[in-house]
């Protein structure tokens, strides 16, 4: 599939549900116009036959019987509505979103962190992001796991492949990715964390273990038997007031218990019933890699989740009607009927507590696949890299997936062997930095089990640790280059350690001078080396480039150049081998009348 079949396949879908609404808006009016006949209808027959009252009680209830027939149509209707509405936004910001318009979605801005090995760096997260640009999680949860599959990706060949595996099925899967969104958005309500909801209910004092438990059985039982006795004239009806005062004052005492359990929904229960239908979306499709079928199993063998978690909903909205005027006034003092539902809600936990947590680690988990699994149907000329045994990363045509396709200038990257190193040279805006990056989240994705914007890729699962952005801190007395040390200090304990880094530098030691600054880059670079190091290592100071004739097998030049003629600076932005000859910085300042050179 090409790029604009892609859009011409969402286009279509949008001229499908726009049909669909337009037939859904004629019938939900038509039925509207159908209610307020009956109603009409109504009033004409009881005025006309007012003097006939069996004709009217007849017609009156008819008419609520249909009316209320109707409206449940109509809501039925309108959530269809809904539906069809969210299936046209979603398809009409993922066409946005292929002409990189990624405002519809969440950046997650706050899960940006500079102490993390390359978020920060690496722009994944807020406005204009990475992350926003492939989150369409629906979950809070969902969101969370998204995030940790680009901050934490696998390190295992195995987990990789499975991961591509699932988001080659999913990709093919499009009605299941646009429904699984659709149903996750159809609750305006927040996330309701369960797991949090379960111990703080089980927290507060067990129904189940007090003695409310027996008027659950006490109330119905004397309440009947009272009513019996009156109706058979052997009590009087004083007494089934009396019984009703008694019961309704004994329910009235364990309300604070049971509403600060109550509270802990605060009208979440809509979510639940989200959670519900997400879980049997995931039940009830069909899977054949080998990472869906495992997540399928781990909600459907046994009970399922999606039935729980509606049972679980079922017994919220049951405790929820305690406290309206029908629940106090008749529920409560004949059934205790608050107390039945706040039992059945500490048992439903009991029995369900080791499955919650991970029932919802698969939601989160499928929720994350279903962002990917769009990213890649999106992005129908990425490829899946190849996972290498032995230390590598050679890839063709390499692109940042941000960067206009248009416009976007694509590079080669080669490190056949370990340790080794490239280092890249070249003036101002030549494209140094942005190479960095786009290898760097060109390795993100890899070893997240996602397409890359490559021709082709092989790589090792590195984990990649950066120094592009570091900053000083006013708030911790931290100077800028304190900061640069901090972070290289972290690398090479890391290295020491034993771990595998694919290491990006940009400029080692900016914050200190010309001499320290190339003095202190080549014994960095000559450490990392001795460390087993691998990365790419981009600098201004071309003595850098030195180090290839001292260490031939494992560090090579690389440079990006800025052509000055005829007065004119233009850049190619391709990587070629070998040091910079040409440098722009005193070149852009005499163009701009900055000096006198």
């Amino acid at each position: 599939m090409t790029l604009e079949e892609v859009k011409n396949s969402y286009k279509s879908r949008i001229d499908k549900e726009k049909a669909t609404l337009s037939r859904l808006k004629r019938v939900i009016f038509q039925v509207g116009t159908i209610r307020l006949v009956i109603v009409l209808a109504c009033i004409a027959i009881s005025y006309i036959f007012w003097s006939d009252t069996p004709v009217v009680l007849v017609a009156i209830g008819m008419s609520v019987v249909i009316y209320l027939f109707f409206m449940k149509y109509h809501n039925r209707l309108f959530l269809q509505k809904k539906y069809c509405e969210l299936l046209i936004l979603n398809t009409e910001n993922e066409l946005k979103g292929i002409d990189y318009d990624f405002s519809a979605f969440d950046g997650a801005p706050e899960k940006a962190d500079a102490n993390h090995s390359y978020s920060v760096d690496m722009d994944l997260f807020g406005n204009h992001s990475f992350f926003q640009s492939i989150n369409r999680t629906v979950t809070s949860f969902g969101k969370d796991r998204l995030a940790d599959t680009l901050l934490y990706p696998f390190e295992k060949k195995e987990d990789i492949v499975a991961q591509q595996e699932a988001l080659k099925e999913l990709r093919g899967k499009t009605e299941l990715l646009d429904h699984f969104r659709a149903i996750g958005q159809m609750t305006g309500a927040e996330d309701l964390n369960i797991h949090f909801f379960s111990q703080q209910f089980m927290q507060t004092k067990l129904l189940s273990k007090s003695f409310w438990r027996y008027f659950i059985y006490i109330a119905p039982v004397v309440s009947v038997t009272v009513l019996i006795l009156c109706i058979a004239g052997l009590l009087p009806y004083a007494v089934l007031g009396l019984v009703w005062t008694i019961f309704f004052l004994l329910s009235l005492a364990p309300l604070k218990d049971i509403n600060l359990k109550k509270s802990l929904f605060e009208k979440k229960i809509e979510t639940l019933g989200t959670y519900s239908k997400l879980f049997k979306i995931i039940e009830n499709e069909k899977f054949e890699s080998t990472l869906l079928i495992n997540i399928q199993n781990k909600i459907s063998s046994g009970e399922s989740a999606s039935l729980a978690i509606h049972q679980l909903k079922s017994y919220s909205n049951n405790l929820d009607q305690s406290s309206n005027i029908l629940g106090l006034l008749f529920l409560n003092p004949f059934f205790f009927w608050n107390v039945i539902y706040s039992i059945k809600i500490e048992k439903w936990i009991t029995l369900h507590k080791d499955n919650i947590i991970s029932w919802f680690k698969v939601l989160a988990k499928f929720d994350s696949l279903v962002s990917l699994g769009i990213f890649a149907y999106n992005n129908p000329g990425y490829t899946y890299p190849e996972v290498a045994d032995t230390f590598m990363l050679e890839g063709k045509d390499l692109g940042h997936p941000m960067l206009n396709r248009c416009v976007c200038v694509r590079n080669d990257v080669t490190i056949s062997r370990h340790p080794y190193f490239l280092v890249v040279t070249g003036a101002n805006m030549a494209g140094k930095s942005t190479y960095l990056r786009t290898v760097g989240i060109n390795l993100i994705l890899a070893c997240a089990g996602a397409p890359v914007c490559a021709t082709s890729l092989r790589f090792y699962p590195y984990k990649l640790v950066t120094n592009l952005r570091t900053s000083d801190s006013l708030t911790d007395n931290e100077s800028y280059f304190f900061a640069e040390l901090k972070r290289l200090k972290m690398i090479i304990d890391r290295l020491q350690s034993g771990e595998q880094l694919f290491i990006i530098l940009d400029e080692i030691l900016k914050g200190t001078n010309s001499e320290d600054k190339q003095k202190g880059s080549i014994a960095l670079m000559k450490q990392l080396v001795s460390l087993d190091g691998n990365g790419i290592i981009a600098t201004h100071d071309l003595v850098l480039g030195n180090l290839e004739q001292e260490f031939p097998d494992v560090i090579k030049n690389y440079r990006f150049e800025a052509d000055i003629k005829d007065e004119q600076l233009s850049f190619t932005y391709k990587i070629r081998e070998g040091v910079a000859q040409n440098m722009n910085a005193s070149f852009l300042m005499k163009k701009m009348g900055i000096t006198g050179l």
